[in-house]
C-alpha cells in the first residue's frame, strides 16, 4: 500500500456531504482518497504540504480536439462554416500520420494536466487502426484520464460528413477496446457519432447501437450555426431520428440551436450537454446552450473544443461560460426596465460545471469530479501565496476568477503526482518537443496553410 497525506491545505471538496475546509488534510491510499478532515496522520505516507493552497478536485473537460495541438495557433480568426470545415475537416485532418495523432495528443494531454484537467474526452479522427493506437498511447504516456472517443476519420470529409452512409469502423473500434482501453484503469470508451446533423438516419442509428452495445458513451456535435436547417430546410427540428434514443449514455456537444423543447426533452431523458463558450462564441455556432440547459433543470459542462484556436485551459472556460451567461440573463433584467440588484449563476456553479457535471457527463461521477473519501485522487492545489491569488478571501472565486495555470502547483492523477512545484515531472515534456513541433509545421506546409 502507499500512502500520500496532502496537509493543511484550504480544501474545497465540491461534495456537500464532504463539505469545506479553511484548513485540513487528504489522506490517498492506493489512489483512493480514504479520508478528509483535520488532523490526519499516516507515519510512512508521503507528505504534500499544501500551506497556502486550495486543494480542488482536478477539472473535467468533456469536449476537445487533443490532436488539434501541434497545428494551434492558426484557427483564431476562423468561422466554423467557412475556414475551420474547409482547412481543418477537409484538409488537415486527411494528412496526420500515426505519429502526428501522437505527438499532438501527448501534448494536448500534457497541456491538460499543466493547467489542471486530469480528466478529458478526447474526440478523436484517426485515418487507420494505427492511428487510433498512437491516439490512445499519447493519453497513457501523459498519464491523463481520458474517455478516447473514435469519431468519424478525417481522410475522407465527404465520405465521413454530411449525408455520409458510411458508418463508424466496427472492427478497429472493436480491437483498440479490446487491447488498449477496456483494462486500462483511467480511459474508457465513447464514440463520436455524428448524428442526423451529418449523416443519414440509418448510420446515426446503427453508430449509437454499437456505441451501446459497448458500454461506450455516444457524444454527438449537433445545432452548431444554422447547421443542419441550412442544408435540410427549415423542416428539420431537434433530434430527429434520436430523439426516441435519448439517455443518460448521450453527450451533445454544442447544441446552440435546439429549441427550448427539445433541451426540455433532453435533460429529462437524461442526455449531458458540453458548452464550449469561447469557441462557439468565435466562430458562429452560436448562443451558448447553458442558459436553456439550466431553464430546463439541467447542468451543462464545459469543454475547450478546438485547440487548434484557443489554449487547453479550462479556466478560461469557466470563467467565460460564467460571465456570458450572467450578461444574458442581466439584460433581460435590464430590459425589463429593472436593475440587476443580484446575480444568478456564482463562481461555485462554474467551477462545479468544470468538476462534477464534467465528471457526471461522462459516466465517472462514482469515481472523480470531487474530492470524496472511496473516489479517485485527481487532485489539484493552487498556491494563493502569489501577489496575483492573495489574500485569497474566498477560495471558490479565487479559483475561479483570479487564478492561471501558473498557480497551479501540484497534480495528482489517480494519486500519483503528476506536476509538482509547477513543473509536469513527465520527461516526454523535453524528449518529444522537437518531434511535436516539427509535426506542426510539416502539417501546415503539406496542408498549404499560410497563418
Amino acid at each position: 500500500m502507499t500512502q500520500t497525506i496532502i496537509q493543511n491545505g484550504t480544501v474545497v471538496s465540491l461534495d456537500p456531504d464532504v463539505g469545506d475546509f479553511d484548513e485540513a488534510d487528504v489522506l490517498i491510499e492506493d489512489g483512493e482518497i480514504v479520508e478528509i478532515g483535520p488532523g490526519l496522520s499516516a507515519a510512512n505516507a508521503e507528505v504534500i504540504d499544501a500551506s497556502d493552497h486550495i486543494v480542488l478536485p482536478g477539472f473535467v473537460d468533456s469536449h476537445i480536439h487533443l490532436a488539434q495541438t501541434q497545428v494551434r495557433g492558426i484557427a483564431g480568426d476562423w468561422s466554423l462554416m467557412g475556414e475551420y470545415f474547409d482547412h481543418m475537416l477537409g484538409n488537415i485532418t486527411g494528412l496526420y500520420q500515426p505519429e502526428d495523432m501522437y505527438l499532438g495528443g501527448l501534448f494536448g494531454a500534457l497541456e491538460k494536466l499543466h493547467t489542471g484537467t486530469t480528466t478529458a474526452l478526447d474526440w478523436s479522427y484517426p485515418n487507420s487502426l494505427e492511428h487510433g493506437e498512437r491516439a490512445i498511447d499519447a493519453l497513457k504516456d501523459a498519464g491523463l484520464r481520458a474517455v478516447y472517443t473514435y469519431g468519424p476519420p478525417g481522410d475522407d470529409a465527404a465520405k465521413w460528413w454530411f449525408e455520409s452512409d458510411v458508418g463508424l469502423p466496427e472492427d478497429n473500434i472493436r480491437e483498440l477496446h479490446e487491447e488498449m482501453i477496456r483494462d486500462d484503469d483511467l480511459l474508457s470508451l465513447a464514440l463520436g457519432l455524428r448524428g442526423p446533423d451529418f449523416c443519414v438516419d440509418e448510420t446515426a442509428l446503427r453508430d449509437l447501437e454499437l456505441a451501446r452495445e459497448l458500454d461506450a458513451l455516444a457524444t454527438i456535435h449537433m445545432g452548431a450555426a444554422l447547421w443542419p436547417s441550412s442544408v435540410y430546410g427549415e423542416d428539420y427540428q431537434g433530434f430527429g431520428c434520436l430523439e426516441d434514443e435519448l439517455g443518460p449514455d448521450v453527450n451533445v456537444a454544442h447544441a446552440n440551436h435546439f429549441a427550448q423543447e427539445d433541451i426540455d426533452l433532453a435533460v429529462e431523458a437524461g442526455v449531458s450537454f458540453s458548452a464550449s463558450p469561447e469557441v462557439e462564441m468565435q466562430m458562429g455556432h452560436g448562443i451558448p446552450v447553458t442558459g436553456k440547459v439550466l431553464d430546463a433543470g439541467g447542468r451543462p459542462t464545459w469543454g475547450v473544443d478546438v485547440c487548434s484556436s484557443i489554449s487547453g485551459d479550462m479556466g478560461s472556460q469557466m470563467r467565460i461560460g460564467l460571465q456570458v451567461q450572467r450578461m444574458f440573463d442581466n439584460q433581460k433584467i435590464l430590459e425589463s426596465d429593472e436593475e440587476v440588484t443580484e446575480v444568478g449563476l456564482s463562481c461555485r456553479d462554474t467551477l462545479e460545471m468544470a468538476t462534477i457535471e464534467g465528471a457526471k457527463a461522462l459516466g465517472l461521477e462514482d469515481e472523480i469530479g470531487t474530492l470524496t473519501p472511496g473516489k479517485r485522487a485527481d487532485v489539484i492545489l493552487l498556491d494563493t501565496s502569489d501577489f496575483m491569488t492573495a489574500p485569497a478571501h474566498s477560495p471558490v472565486q479565487t479559483a475561479v476568477f483570479q487564478a492561471d495555470p501558473s498557480h497551479i502547483d501540484t497534480v495528482l492523477v489517480d494519486g500519483e503526482v503528476v506536476k509538482r512545484d509547477g513543473r509536469l515531472e513527465n520527461p516526454l515534456v523535453d524528449e518529444e518537443f522537437d518531434r511535436f513541433v516539427e509535426s506542426g509545421h510539416r502539417l501546415l506546409d503539406e496542408a498549404g496553410i499560410e497563418v
